[in-house]
């Protein structure tokens, strides 16, 4: 059976209404760049830039290509820290977000 919506609008949508869910994509983002998942911190920083502002605002703000951000976090991009962190921090800015870094158990969390 074919879904009858997109993912991507989905999250949107959700993301849209919801800031809880908003702030959870970003925090799980962080969390899981410190827990050295680049990977999986690179799709949801997508997903949650798509669900946001989208690459075109995010480009203008920070003064970059749009298309050089969507190759940072692409599958096979390879974001300098700088640039990465540089985002990270413009998004949480964004999102009213203080970031910290606590220590447990079950390593790092934002």
């Amino acid at each position: 059976m074919p879904l009858t919506r997109s993912f991507k609008d989905t999250v949107k949508a959700r993301a849209e209404r919801d800031p809880e869910f908003r702030f959870g994509l970003f925090r799980e983002a962080v969390e899981a760049l410190l827990s050295n998942d680049l990977e999986t911190g690179k799709v949801l920083l997508r997903d949650y830039v798509n669900a946001t502002l989208g690459f075109e605002a995010l480009a203008a703000e920070l003064d970059k290509s749009p298309k050089s951000l969507m190759r940072m976090l692409s599958r096979k991009g390879n974001p300098r820290a700088d640039n990465l962190l540089v985002m990270v921090g413009h998004l949480g800015k964004r999102e009213g977000a203080a970031l910290s870094v606590t220590k447990s158990a079950d390593g790092l969390h934002a």
